[in-house]
């Protein structure tokens, strides 16, 4: 029998996911100045402002991950491992409540 988690514990697994979710939301917009700004993307003031936000979330993944992985991929598995954790999330605070 599961028992009723308090209000304080709720609160921070719904942050935590909230957190997660951004994070997601702006590789993903990173993403998508990457294709549409093309070449130019490095003067964009946008794209430096994603870049400068995921930039903790990417460094953390390529701590973890082997060495031999190509850094081009890096964000992909970042974003996938995001999206992961961001349904296992929405999967406990369902099952907490």
């Amino acid at each position: 029998m599961i028992t009723p988690v308090p209000e304080f514990e709720y609160q921070l697994l719904s942050i935590f996911r909230a957190l997660v979710e951004v994070a997601g939301l702006f590789l993903l917009g990173q993403a998508a100045l990457y294709v549409l700004a093309g070449p130019a993307r490095d003067k964009n003031g946008v794209y430096k402002l994603f870049c400068l936000l995921t930039r903790p979330v990417i460094s953390g993944v390529r701590f973890i991950l082997p060495k031999t992985l190509n850094d081009r991929s890096i964000p992909v598995i970042t974003f996938f491992i995001l999206f992961v954790l961001w349904i296992l999330l929405a999967y406990l605070r369902q099952v907490v409540v």
